[in-house]
């Protein structure tokens, strides 16, 4: 195992020198925030395909495959479909808003007022995505260096809590960047084929296995419906996704990038589906579905291979938990505790840009904190999960969407949408279960028909709010000054 601990070692180590380099870079709010928006095709497609395929696509997308066969891959697949959806549909109006996040989105189009609650919401979403990406080091470090659950997601957390606090977005997407590659490599181009031709190929893998593990739909119809309810519509709302899609230097590259990257998502989702075949094959008897990816990398991969893909599983943790750090971080400073004390969205009178840095780099810190105490409290990754989509998707879905789609939305209809579905959510969660379907159905539900009753009893939002709205969505409202200042002469392609 030595060559296996070297490989982890020296990506560990280089993660770090990763948030050094980028501490050198991030001077200013856009930049701390969202790399300066100047990211050119290939790093915004390598960074966001980076970002949404994270530990549950990686070790939970191979589980799912040794539990269900080639439809385990559907849960990843709806990931790679929203996208899709929001590249195409919506990325390029959420890239020429020049806003750092959801709320202030909210705020522009319906006047205001929206920023607190709709703040709290996603807050609550990004810390919990943030707190089972870090329970994930648990399984990873436990592989490696049959390390204590505590001490490994110290460990994890503190290094993705080092990187990202000391160089912002900068830090990250060069970090994500690495992780994307290493992703690739270890999975797609190392792991799958080694694992089928370990499984004695295709048609082995047929003969062994019940004919429902290649069904498409195997997994089940209503499955799969929510798992498009929760991830493809979670995919078009979540900070941590439009902090990513700030980044692009342009409404081209947000579109077309993000497309590149959906599509990766789609290979990356039946990759997994596949490799968890295989270990069903080779280890019918494991016992738990998860620990199909684990096993099967111990078990069968060479020396030095097996450290390569170990980090390719490391890199789908931290790309995810650094992403939803960032977020949770830029939310709660910026939606909440700024706005709290009456700074809404511009900073104090006097503050310059490095305050704004020193600002937003200690919230990171502090919800690092938070994120890696969280991580060690909670067992149930599934569970916790659960409930950041479950939030996310019935409190904020209607108004986010309603707001782009439909000029009829009023803020009393966004908020009273925020605060009926997220209150049904939790209730039907303590009703029928964390895991049940009905919380982010009738939530949903709920939200919707608050957002149109409020909308349709409340006078149309202002006819200058809109217009500037209109003005905001077409690209032709002028560039903050921080930004324009902060903007160099080259930019990263």
């Amino acid at each position: 195992m030595a060559v296996d601990y070297l490989v982890i070692v020296v990506y560990l180590a280089g993660m770090l020198a990763m948030g050094w380099w980028g501490m050198r870079r991030a001077r200013s709010k856009s930049e701390f925030l969202v790399a300066g928006r100047r990211l050119g095709p290939a790093m915004y497609s390598g960074t966001m395909a980076a970002i949404v395929l994270g530990g549950a696509s990686t070790i939970g997308g191979v589980g799912l495959g040794y539990q269900y066969g080639l439809s385990g891959a559907w849960m990843v697949f709806t990931i790679g479909l929203g996208l899709l959806a929001l590249s195409v549909f919506f990325s390029a109006r959420i890239a020429r808003l020049k806003v750092y996040t959801v709320s202030e989105m909210l705020d522009l189009r319906y006047g205001g007022r929206a920023g607190v609650i709709s703040g709290v919401v996603m807050w609550a979403y990004t810390l919990m995505l943030a707190v089972t990406s870090t329970i994930a080091y648990a399984t990873i470090f436990d592989v490696l260096f049959d390390m204590n659950r505590t001490l490994a997601i110290v460990l994890g957390g503190s290094i993705v809590v080092a990187y990202s606090t000391l160089g912002g977005m900068w830090s990250i997407t060069l970090t994500d960047m690495v992780q994307f590659v290493v992703k690739t490599i270890g999975v797609l181009l190392l792991l799958l084929p080694i694992a089928v031709v370990k499984a004695g190929g295709f048609s082995e893998m047929k003969a062994q296995l019940p004919t429902e593990y290649f069904d498409p739909l195997g997994i089940g119809g209503e499955t799969i419906f929510t798992y498009v309810l929760i991830y493809t519509f979670g995919m078009l709302i979540g900070q941590d996704i439009w902090q990513r899609v700030f980044t692009a230097r342009s409404d081209t590259t947000a579109k077309w990038g993000g497309t590149v990257a959906g599509t990766y998502c789609l290979a990356y989702a039946l990759a997994g589906a596949v490799i968890g075949t295989a270990a069903k094959v080779l280890y019918p008897k494991l016992g738990s579905p998860d620990d199909a990816f684990a096993t099967i990398v111990k078990e069968e991969l060479p020396v030095g291979v097996r450290g390569l893909v170990l980090a390719a599983a490391l890199a789908a943790v931290m790309s995810t938990s650094s992403g939803a750090l960032i977020a949770c971080a830029t939310v709660a400073n910026n939606d909440i505790w700024s706005r709290l004390r009456g700074m809404v969205k511009a900073p104090a009178e006097g503050a310059d840009e490095h305050d704004e840095v020193k600002g937003n780099r200690a919230f990171i810190l502090i919800m690092g904190l938070a994120v890696i105490c969280t991580a060690i409290a909670i067992d149930n990754v599934v569970e916790a999960l659960t409930v950041a989509y479950n939030l996310l998707v019935g409190g904020l879905l209607v108004p986010i969407l309603g707001g782009l789609v439909w000029k009829r939305g009023t803020v009393y209809g966004a908020l009273a949408s925020v605060v009926v579905g997220g209150l049904a959510v939790i209730a039907l969660m303590a009703t029928y279960g964390i895991l049940a379907n009905e919380p982010v159905y009738y939530g949903l539900l709920a939200s919707l028909a608050a957002y149109l009753a409020v909308s349709f009893a409340t006078p149309a939002t202002d006819a200058a709010v809109l217009a500037a709205w209109r003005e905001r969505l077409a690209g032709r409202a002028p560039e903050p000054e921080s930004e324009l200042a902060s903007e160099p002469a080259a930019t990263p392609r």
